[in-house]
């Protein structure tokens, strides 16, 4: 048993915040809590306020090597892609491993608990398979371990180029299987360990058939595993939907049974009216990726309607353009109040579950509350910072979404490990130079 004394702590919608609480912890999970006590010889003490473990819902590690490389110029999405994609080519299992780990240490100075990796990066350049076909996977895995953060591994399928059925080429060749069934292999010889969950992808509809998804979705219901898929980011990829099948993305995929309360659609950002009711009522979970979304010039996604819709609402860095859950967060509403010219569309306390709880439970953690029985993640921060001096506890959430940053982070606790200590990451030291090294390694001067 340990004890971790908070001054403050965000107890969850609709608790508040209280004062004086202590946080029992039996092995990884959380035993007791209790609000207004005394700190108890040997207890852990966190100064400032402390929140449940944030959750990445989606990212794709390797984008970190990209940031601030793709800014100079015009362009979209697509060539933003091209990109991307030079930076796959490079990659090898080591160096993933290297840039990985830096990459997971950034999130847990962050506060990031658990991370949601969508992964298809699985082959080598050729498309050969690795002698073990889950090499680059489990380099992910081991980075995760030596980060100090738990993973869900979210293997994906990708096996075509397009809605028109054109093969995988180039940089993409490392991503395909060649079929449903040998993506099922390979990603169903994964085993199990501590920290670690395997969930099932679908790249997107256009990169996967309906039958193929319908078997991707069969093989995480058979396991009840959470299943991702990249929904409607652009609008590009709607048009291609609709002209190749008659049917939005959104449509198509619950035509092949993957929308669903273990599901969630990532981006979601050009839906139609229908769409929207039809995520909604399947429960289905959106992951809103606030930054990436506005640096690529996605567009702003319509989350109050998702959430209204009964879609729950979480949270992604996905491509890393920063690694902060809470601009993720208040970017949720602050968009939506540009689009909308509307103030208050998202309560501070929907948003701070949106990038605890609500992120857990598609990632398949009990974790994200600070209640009896679930995983032992607390994230502290510094209310003596420039941001956040003069807080209250009364408006103690308000001030942490809208202007609490990573950089305000000072302990991180994970499943009831010490991972950040002081603001320094206690595994794997000096973070910014880990990222320096492995980012400087796979781009070129």
């Amino acid at each position: 048993m340990s004890a971790w004394y908070a001054e403050l702590a965000w107890l969850g919608p609709g608790r508040g915040v209280a004062e004086r609480v202590l946080v029992e912890v039996e092995e990884e999970r959380i035993a007791r809590v209790t609000e207004g006590a005394d700190p108890p010889a040997g207890a852990e003490r966190l100064a400032g306020i402390t929140v449940p473990g944030l959750a990445n819902g989606h990212s794709h590690a390797f984008h970190r090597a990209l940031r601030g490389r793709t800014h100079r110029g015009g362009g979209d999405f697509w060539s933003w892609r091209e990109l991307m994609y030079q930076v796959a080519g490079a990659l090898d299992p080591d160096r993933y491993l290297e840039l990985a780990t830096a990459t997971y240490a950034e999130m847990a100075l962050a506060g990031i608990t658990a991370v949601g990796e969508f992964h298809y990066l699985h082959h080598d350049p050729a498309g050969r398979p690795y002698a073990d076909p889950n090499q680059m996977g489990e380099a992910l895995i081991e980075a995760a371990g030596r980060a100090g953060v738990r993973l869900t591994l979210i293997d994906t399928c990708y096996l075509r180029a397009g809605l028109d059925g054109q093969p995988l080429a180039g940089a993409q060749v490392r991503f395909g299987d060649g079929d449903a069934r040998g993506w099922a292999e390979r990603a169903g010889a994964i085993g199990a360990r501590p920290g670690l969950r395997v969930a099932a992808g679908v790249h997107s509809v256009r990169a996967v058939d309906p039958a193929a998804m319908a078997t991707v979705a069969a093989w995480a219901e058979a396991r009840q595993a959470p299943l991702h898929l990249h929904l409607s980011e652009q609008r590009a990829e709607n048009q291609a939907c609709l002209a190749a099948t008659g049917r939005t993305p959104a449509a198509l995929a619950d035509s092949a049974g993957v929308l669903g309360p273990r599901t969630t659609a990532v981006h979601a950002t050009h839906l139609s009216g229908e769409d929207v009711a039809l995520l909604g009522a399947t429960r289905t979970s959106v992951c809103l990726c606030p930054t990436t979304e506005r640096d690529l010039a996605d567009g702003i996604g319509p989350a109050r309607s998702l959430a209204d819709a009964g879609s729950p609402l979480c949270l992604g860095s996905d491509s890393h353009a920063v690694i902060d859950l809470f601009e993720e967060a208040r970017a949720v509403e602050l968009d939506e109040r540009l689009a909308t010219e509307r103030r208050g569309q998202h309560r501070p306390d929907d948003l701070l579950t949106a990038a605890t709880g609500a992120g857990m439970a598609a990632l398949g953690w009990d974790a994200g509350r600070l209640a009896p029985g679930q995983l032992a993640d607390l994230v502290t921060l510094d209310l003596s910072s420039v941001r956040l001096a003069g807080t209250r506890p009364a408006e103690a959430v308000d001030q942490l979404v809208f202007a609490a940053t990573a950089a305000d982070v000072t302990s991180v606790v994970v499943s009831g490990r010490q991972v950040v200590r002081d603001g320094h990451h206690v595994l794997v030291g000096d973070v910014g130079a880990a990222l320096d090294r492995a980012v400087n390694a796979l781009v070129a001067p």
